[in-house]
């Protein structure tokens, strides 16, 4: 009985971890779709509404999903209590904080930095032209992120559960 027990334990647990790593990869473009619908609001805000940055940061992140919306409701905190004295930095320090929290990489928060470099030190045609260029690369990585979904999604899930199936084999 406790050996079955086990086996039922073993065999849920690997299967969760295997759901967690295709949960990441199911997340993904998701959240990158999440981003760039929020570079697409910062750039009515700031071109159109002719909303101030520390505002419009607000604005968006109140209008995408949380886990992204938090990087721009915090950017903009940082601004607002003057812990950041530019845009740049703002967006830095909140990424630092919360980027582990979201299922994005390393190539979508260069993205972002190279972006904050801009925010709020040039012209609004100068930002525009950025945020689009800032959109257009993150097309081309969520293009990228669905087909690893389609990959690597499915395969994690039953790695999971056949990898606990070959421990509790191995137990018997």
């Amino acid at each position: 009985m406790v050996k079955l027990m086990g086996a039922v334990l073993i065999l849920f647990s690997a299967s969760m971890v295997g759901w967690q790593i295709g949960k990441y990869y199911a997340n993904r473009p998701v959240q990158l779709r999440a981003l760039l619908v929020a570079l697409q609001m910062l750039e009515t805000e700031i071109v159109f509404g002719m909303t101030p940055l520390q505002r419009a940061f607000v604005k968006v992140g109140h209008r995408v999903s949380e886990e992204v919306g938090k990087v721009f409701v915090l950017a903009a905190e940082f601004l607002q209590t003057e812990k950041a004295h530019s845009a740049e930095e703002a967006l830095q320090q909140a990424m630092n904080r919360l980027w582990t929290q979201t299922a994005l990489r390393r190539q979508e928060r260069e993205v972002l930095e190279s972006l904050g470099q801009v925010l709020g030190s040039s012209d609004r045609e100068d930002q525009q032209k950025h945020l689009r260029l800032a959109v257009t690369h993150l097309r081309g990585l969520e293009e990228e992120a669905r087909a690893e979904q389609e990959k690597y999604e499915k395969m994690y899930k039953s790695l999971g559960f056949l990898g606990g199936l070959l421990v509790v084999i191995l137990m018997f």
